[in-house]
């Protein structure tokens, strides 16, 4: 009896054995976390370096977790992103983390593909989405439950030629300019300088009624995307705003070329266009005929100077089996303080957390020509990215705007009456997004 036991307790002693050894084992071993990223940057400007920041995460997130690797496939082009990505979950392949264009984001958060992260965020004390501006933070949440983090961002601003403006005795526009002004401006400046007849000189190209009511305050959409709202009387002011910018060229379409050769005062350009033309070296291959700056948009009567947040998200996959890691990366990518600061040194992005912003490194930005008296600042920065408004991410979305703007430049054209169409306009919208 007594050897029975003996031999009953040395089969545990050695099973407990085998398992711990099998357990130390695996702990040995590395695990892999798989990230999904794609090369170049989200908004179609140059840069160099790719990878520079993600392998510099990589490299301190290694460190700190030594039995972690983090691998991810180079060399996909952000236009085969997309393709790319589906193939990995139709596959059952799909990466543990993965960076998330704005278009495909609601596509996985409604197909479950994402975790929902307000769990991770309830219980870790170290984090907090207070630091992130309201726009860029809940750019990553779908039907009120946050699927994704914001990683950088961009906004868009009014380009201005400052030779110009300057040549024709006009001083550079401040940040709280509105539609008055931009008219105002737009009809000094736009005017045949070469006295053959013929327009050469122009106030704006490629400014859009959607960039019109935005800042004029217009919620086109209810938030769940199933009401329209273009008969609002803020809407009547942007046509009839718009109407007037068209007049001033008389029937003139103005080009991309015109605006190039320094023949336009005014354009929409994105921060990530601003940061990669301003400084040297990709100042000198582009714009190197005039000087240039760049201001907020210009505020409607009923609204402000606000553009629209456009960011880069990244998530967390569903059927990920290292979660905690994955969220403890995606941390060291989208909230780490020295990631951020990276994103503002390196990268043509903006940060997205408020304090790198404003921070004193964030003058060196505006600080690439000391005999410049540059008119964005930080404070500028931020004041606009606190401004700024997501866009509308619903279903519908894209074939309710295909429709509306067809419809809207026949009343900018002339072709329908202004009278009574958007009252049209808001019905068919409606039966669109019933769909």
């Amino acid at each position: 009896m007594k050897n029975q036991k003996k031999c009953i307790l040395l089969s545990i002693l050695l099973a407990a054995i085998l398992i711990f050894a099998i357990y130390f084992r695996m702990q040995q071993q590395p695990i892999t976390l798989k990230i999904g990223i794609f090369a170049g940057n989200n908004w179609n400007v140059p840069q160099g370096e790719t990878y520079a920041i993600i392998d510099e995460v990589i490299k301190n997130f290694e460190e700190k977790n030594p039995n972690v690797k983090v691998k991810y496939v180079s060399g996909i082009k952000k236009e085969d992103y997309s393709e790319w990505l589906a193939e990995q979950f139709i596959s059952g392949n799909e990466p543990d983390v993965f960076f998330i264009l704005s278009d495909d984001f609601n596509l996985y958060a409604s197909m479950g593909a994402l975790i929902n992260l307000s769990d991770f965020i309830k219980n870790d004390n170290d984090f907090d989405s207070n630091v992130y501006y309201p726009a860029a933070f809940n750019f990553g949440k779908f039907e009120d439950k946050l699927y994704a983090l914001p990683c950088e961002s961009t906004l868009t601003f009014m380009f201005v030629n400052k030779t110009l403006l300057s040549k024709e005795g006009i001083s550079i526009p401040n940040n709280n300019w509105n539609w008055n002004d931009f008219l105002e401006i737009c009809r000094k400046v736009t005017k045949d300088t070469d006295g053959d007849g013929m327009i050469d000189q122009f106030g704006y190209y490629d400014y859009s009624w959607r960039q019109a009511a935005i800042s004029n305050g217009v919620d086109l959409f209810s938030e769940d995307g199933k009401n329209s709202y273009f008969a609002d009387s803020r809407m009547e002011e942007v046509l009839k705003f718009i109407i007037n910018l068209k007049n001033i060229n008389n029937g003139y379409e103005v080009s991309s070329k015109d605006f190039d050769i320094g023949r336009v005062a005014f354009r929409p350009f994105t921060f990530a266009e601003y940061k990669t033309y301003k400084p040297y070296p990709w100042r000198i291959k582009k714009y190197t005929s005039f000087e240039w700056d760049c201001i907020k948009m210009p505020a409607g009567p009923s609204g402000g100077n606000i553009s629209i947040l456009n960011v880069l998200l990244v998530g967390i996959s569903a059927k990920s089996e290292q979660k905690n890691l994955a969220w403890n990366f995606i941390k060291n990518l989208c909230y780490d303080e020295k990631t951020q600061q990276m994103i503002l040194q390196k990268s043509q992005s903006l940060p997205v957390r408020r304090d790198i912003i404003i921070s004193a490194k964030a003058q060196d930005i505006f600080s690439w020509d000391s005999t410049e008296n540059n008119a964005m600042t930080p404070t500028d920065i931020s004041a606009a990215m606190d401004e700024s408004i997501m866009p509308y991410k619903f279903k519908n979305y894209d074939s309710a705007m295909l429709y509306a703007d067809n419809e809207i430049l026949k009343i900018i054209n002339g072709t329908i009456p202004l009278n009574n169409s958007l009252n049209k306009i808001q019905k068919e919208i409606n039966a669109i997004l019933q769909y």
